[in-house]
């Protein structure tokens, strides 16, 4: 009897266990939707969107089987960022992804409620999206693409080291590029170094401001500003006309119309975003509790045709300690 006794608890056991993989496996299933809003259309931005669906598969999420994404472009018209925001918030999604600072601010004014993300923002707080990095208090937290801007400094007086004067270049409206040149400003004076700054509001600007600081520069530095950043390919073709060697905040900005950089890796950042996305998803996390994460890798380019057109030789170029 003793012995029947135990084997029918064995197998109660064993149908409790397989109940609760069978829920866990249900749960897993259930579809989940993201609501994805993108400030523009560059390949930072682009790039962190890819590491971000990335992250969410790698996690057990992924798209046409678990997962349904609403993406949504802006392209850096504010208002389209405010309609968009609230069309993306109306549809009641399980998380909010923000990709760029004017992004994750309006995601942030359309919803309190919504657990939010967002990528590739400089700085969180500043931006009045979290308290504190530690404990963001309110719905919202994520990833910052805060680049090691005193290394790319350095970098730039590497390749132009008697220079008296640097050009800075940015949009005055985005609260990460000032943020970043706050940074470059105080450090550049730190060295003794002049600088001469111009600003452009939108893509039409960005050849005169950049033409203005090639003829009065040694060399140039623009921070991770999404307004140079789409109009990388325009700088390009001014500074090697001017023969100026600069230094960008991003691989991708390099990439177009730069000759060095050390900076995010942004599939590297989205996909950091990805996996704090599936453990909110999961019900193992919620934004408010969840601590902002800095990047994990740095990528150091050098993009050799720019090096050729300057008369450098890219061999010359040395990463940073």
């Amino acid at each position: 009897m003793k012995k029947k006794m135990l084997m029918g608890l064995g197998l109660l056991s064993l149908l409790v266990l397989g109940a609760c993989g069978q829920g866990e496996a249900d749960e897993k299933s259930e579809v989940k939707k993201i609501g994805i809003l993108q400030t523009v259309e560059h390949g930072s931005f682009d790039e962190s969107r890819e590491g971000f669906i990335q992250g969410l598969a790698e996690n057990g999420y992924t798209e046409g089987e678990n997962l349904e994404i609403e993406y949504q472009n802006a392209q850096s018209n504010q208002g389209n960022l405010q309609s968009m925001s609230e069309k993306l918030v109306s549809d009641q999604p399980d998380l909010l992804l923000g990709i760029g600072t004017p992004a994750g601010q309006g995601l942030a004014t359309a919803t309190q409620d919504i657990p939010t993300l967002v990528t590739a923002v400089t700085d969180l707080k500043t931006a009045k999206l979290v308290k504190s990095y530690d404990k963001p208090g309110t719905n919202i937290s994520g990833t910052t693409n805060l680049s090691p801007i005193k290394k790319q400094i350095d970098l730039l007086l590497s390749v132009v080291p008697d220079a008296k004067k640097i050009g800075l270049l940015y949009n005055s409206g985005e609260v990460n590029s000032q943020v970043q040149i706050d940074v470059a400003t105080e450090y550049l004076k730190e060295l003794g170094i002049e600088t001469t700054i111009k600003t452009a509001s939108n893509t039409n600007d960005v050849q005169q401001a950049t033409e203005s600081v090639a003829n009065d520069a040694d060399g140039i530095y623009i921070p991770t500003d999404s307004t140079f950043a789409s109009a990388a390919a325009v700088v390009g073709e001014v500074v090697k006309e001017k023969k100026i060697p600069l230094v960008a905040g991003s691989v991708d900005q390099v990439k177009e119309g730069g000759l060095v950089t050390l900076g995010v890796d942004y599939v590297s950042l989205g996909y950091q975003t990805g996996e704090m996305a599936a453990k909110i998803l999961d019900g193992e996390a919620n934004p408010e509790d969840m601590p902002v994460e800095s990047a994990k890798d740095l990528a150091f380019y050098v993009n050799k045709d720019m090096a050729a057109a300057l008369g450098i030789d890219p061999e010359s170029i040395k990463e940073p300690k």
